[in-house]
């Protein structure tokens, strides 16, 4: 399967933003006016708004997910949300791996890994996050950090089960955290996105690879999706800050409309 015929999935971060009645406004307006055209469009919101949003978003193409889970089906674990209870209340995706999740709490690629296959077992789609940091990048470890993340993350799952798998590339470095907004060069990105299925092709196969729905994040904003929507192995975005806009989400989503029509045609 050719770039032109993966899909372009385009996926919204809120992280830690909105409350109930701010994200059912957005849904609705969003919703008011949506048409996604053969771009498949995804919010990542808290675990608060999953349900209110799932059933508004339920009769159209719009995807609803979380940004976290559990590595356990059920247990005494304190504060924690399992993957069936996700699914549960509608959530279709889950976003596993984000830098934040492994910087700030520690996840390593085994908890990771964990989480993909308990992912797997509830029916959800994962959204595998990879990507270096500043420091390994500056040390020429880009290529073997981004390996190990996919070969540990992937461990024990086969092609069969991660025919929804998508890869999301955000280098550390290019994360907006609030003071700049660096995001990576699209020459780099593509280059590290080829990169990524050569590893998917050792891993598992080279129809695999190319089928792998592969996205870029970190600093995504209406100014630079253009341009990095326009390499060929850069197959979506995961979009964090400028998500939360939704004049930008959604000139984002027209951007990758166009990316479309064009590999389309």
């Amino acid at each position: 399967m050719e770039a032109g015929i993966r899909p372009i999935v385009i996926i919204g971060n809120w992280k830690m933003h909105k409350t109930v009645e701010e994200a059912k406004e957005f849904v609705q307006s969003l919703l008011s006016n949506f048409h996604p055209k053969g771009v498949v469009v995804g919010l990542a919101v808290p675990f608060t708004v999953i349900y209110p949003l799932a059933q508004l978003a339920k009769d159209s193409e719009l995807l609803i997910g979380g940004q976290n889970m559990n590595d356990s089906h059920e247990g005494a674990f304190t504060g924690e949300i399992a993957g069936s209870m996700l699914k549960d209340v509608g959530a279709q995706f889950v976003i596993l791996g984000h830098s934040e999740r492994r910087r700030l709490y520690h996840e390593d690629d085994l908890t990771i890994n964990h989480k993909v296959l308990r992912a797997l077992e509830a029916g959800l789609q994962p959204i595998l996050c990879v990507g270096e940091t500043q420091d390994e990048r500056d040390d020429g470890k880009s290529q073997e950090v981004i390996e190990k993340q996919l070969t540990e993350g992937l461990k024990g799952c086969n092609e069969t089960q991660l025919k929804s798998l998508i890869i999301a590339y955000e280098p550390v470095w290019a994360i907006s955290n609030g003071h700049h907004t660096h995001s990576a060069m699209p020459e780099i990105v593509e280059e590290t996105l080829q990169f990524c299925r050569q590893v998917l092709t050792q891993l598992f196969s080279d129809d695999f690879a190319r089928q792998v729905t592969i996205q870029y994040g970190g600093s995504v904003t209406p100014s630079n999706a253009h341009d990095l929507l326009a390499q060929p192995n850069i197959d979506g975005l995961l979009i964090g800050g400028a998500s939360l806009s939704l004049d930008s989400f959604s000139e984002i989503v027209n951007d990758a409309y166009t990316k479309r029509q064009q590999t389309a045609g």
